[in-house]
């Protein structure tokens, strides 16, 4: 037996019980990981309210870090005791998991298990956002939405280190100076960012925008582009972006808009390796800082997810069983 956090039905963070179940058994090509933390994030709470569809009762988590202690048939490249992480589990919300080895991350030495749990989803998003929804260039200028939180920081980092001037938008003056410390050229508050984004790049517009956020900054993201600008949209904080007239691409100057998933973006191994191996070697080396905002008990799944909800939290949200 483990525990674990079981949602019974969708609903709010209330539905977010912490529960004693059976401990998983790994079959062929699986590992069974104890969990050592498990990061929580946006998908988590739309699967849990049922934005997002998924049998219930319903263990939430799609990303851990831990230690193995079984071997399904199958799994060369991994023995009992490997240190793993992944962005592709289920269930994690939980002291025991299961994954399939071809979707564990082997982390590195020079890297905590907080930290390894808290960069496979946010900062393998945040890589390919850079490289592959957008591929941005020195002198390129960004605008990256929620610049404090989990992938705001990273993205920002990573951005500067490509030669990018960054613009990121944040809510409060302590996120303000979160996201300055990460390296963001200008930070601006929400009310108005279009025009002011407009004004700081002399009436031109963005190359791109990174826009997590979703229906609160939409139209004022796509305002925010310079002619043939791209808008990635990859998330939705905020809430769905609403039906639109893709008439408005064309009166905006020909612009492009993308709605990216993870899943799509690590569709191999050699792709998956690439971007955690990236990611995990400048964790390690001390070129990209990860920034934990929160670790939680397990059994307080809850609360983790009403913090996140209400934009309570900055950097990483951790569950520790």
């Amino acid at each position: 037996m483990m525990h674990a956090i079981l949602a019974r039905r969708p609903g709010g963070p209330e539905v977010l019980e912490f529960s004693e179940v059976d401990r998983p058994v790994p079959g062929p090509g699986q590992l069974l990981v104890k969990v050592a933390a498990a990061g929580v994030n946006f998908i988590d709470t739309y699967q849990r309210g049922g934005i997002y569809k998924v049998p219930f009762p319903f263990t939430p988590g799609s990303e851990a870090s831990g230690t193995v202690v079984e071997l399904g048939d199958g799994t060369g490249g991994f023995s009992v005791g490997s240190r793993v992480a992944t962005a592709e589990g289920s269930h994690c919300y939980a002291g025991y998991t299961v994954f399939d080895a071809d979707k564990a991350l082997p982390v590195p030495d020079g890297v905590d298990d907080l930290t390894a749990a808290a960069l496979p989803l946010q900062g393998m998003t945040a890589h390919y956002l850079i490289n592959s929804s957008f591929r941005v260039e020195p002198g390129h200028t960004v605008l990256t939405h929620a610049g404090a939180g989990g992938v705001g920081l990273l993205l920002i980092q990573l951005l500067k280190a490509r030669g990018a001037r960054v613009i990121t938008t944040v809510s409060t003056h302590g996120k303000e100076a979160l996201a300055r410390a990460a390296g963001a050229d200008e930070v601006l508050g929400y009310d108005g960012f279009a025009d002011a984004v407009r004004g700081l790049t002399g009436g031109t517009g963005v190359d791109v925008v990174y826009d997590g956020v979703g229906k609160d900054t939409f139209d004022d993201s796509l305002s925010s582009l310079r002619t043939r600008g791209t808008l990635v949209l990859f998330g939705a904080a905020s809430g769905p972006v609403p039906l639109f007239d893709p008439q408005r691409l064309n009166s905006g100057g020909s612009l492009s808009i993308t709605r990216p998933t993870i899943r799509h973006f690590l569709l191999n191994a050699q792709e998956r390796r690439w971007r955690s191996t990236e990611i995990f070697r400048a964790a390690a080396d001390g070129s990209l800082n990860v920034r934990i905002g929160a670790s939680y008990p397990l059994a307080e799944a809850a609360r983790a997810h009403t913090d996140l909800e209400g934009r309570l939290t900055t950097g990483k949200v951790l569950l520790v069983p």
